[in-house]
């Protein structure tokens, strides 16, 4: 069903169950998971996050500069990524991460052609540093990233959701579970499951999203085609 995907991991999917940084045992159960995924032949693209780490928008609103908050947000996105290198390359997977922003003593410097060429020889590729400029989410790296390497869709495994409701599940309990929706639903009713800049690229260019929960074995149900969580698209007589 897929060739090619592009998963975005927020920052707290690497909590596990602490209130802040990474835990070894969580991002070891992910990497375990996508060197399952990848034996099935299904080549791996990654986004995370940093907000186990560090929030810019929050450290704007707190008086800092945004376009520094969000340059400090983008290197903790770094340590995510070397840490879920570490965790692949424990379990035989090459791994490579690519940053938008040049730290090449630790990552190879983003560039489109290499990151696709690493994809076809088998390798997961961890997209880290978001789209190295300030005031662009790390949602908006996932979407701008997926269309360049061509991947099929964006997988988002959350943290604590099971997919897409009509309210805050944590606020209204009752909130109604949205199985599916359109992208341009998603923007009308600013349903925040990623940004609106991320929200429209992912809907001018018909990239469809699926939103589960981060779940042991959720990555590969999505991938064979099973119903789970929320799947945000396109129908083709709204494609452009």
């Amino acid at each position: 069903m897929f060739r090619r995907i592009l998963l975005k991991l927020s920052g707290e999917s690497l909590m596990g169950d602490r209130d802040y940084g990474m835990d070894r045992a969580t991002i070891d159960a992910i990497a375990e998971e996508m060197v399952d995924v990848q034996t099935s032949g299904v080549e791996i693209a990654i986004v995370v996050g940093a907000g186990n780490i560090y929030r810019g928008m929050a450290a704007a609103a707190e008086g800092m500069d945004r376009a520094t908050a969000d340059y400090a947000g983008m290197l903790a996105t770094v340590l995510n990524a070397l840490a879920l290198q570490d965790a692949l390359e424990d379990r035989g997977a090459h791994t490579r991460v690519l940053s938008a922003l040049e730290l090449k003593e630790v990552a190879e410097p983003y560039i489109r052609r290499r990151a696709i060429r690493h994809l076809e020889k088998g390798r997961v590729v961890i997209f880290a540093a978001g789209t190295g400029n300030p005031f662009f989410t790390t949602d908006t790296a996932a979407a701008l990233r997926a269309l360049e390497i061509n991947a099929d869709a964006i997988l988002m495994a959350k943290h604590g959701t099971e997919g897409v409701y009509a309210d805050d599940p944590r606020v209204d309990p009752n909130a109604v579970f949205l199985p599916e929706l359109t992208h341009r639903e998603a923007l009308e009713r600013n349903i925040r499951v990623m940004d609106t800049t991320a929200l429209s690229l992912c809907m001018d260019n018909n990239l469809p999203i699926y939103v589960f929960q981060l779940m042991r074995g959720n990555i590969r149900r999505v991938l064979e085609g099973e119903r789970i969580g929320t799947i945000i698209s396109t129908p083709a007589k709204e494609e452009r």
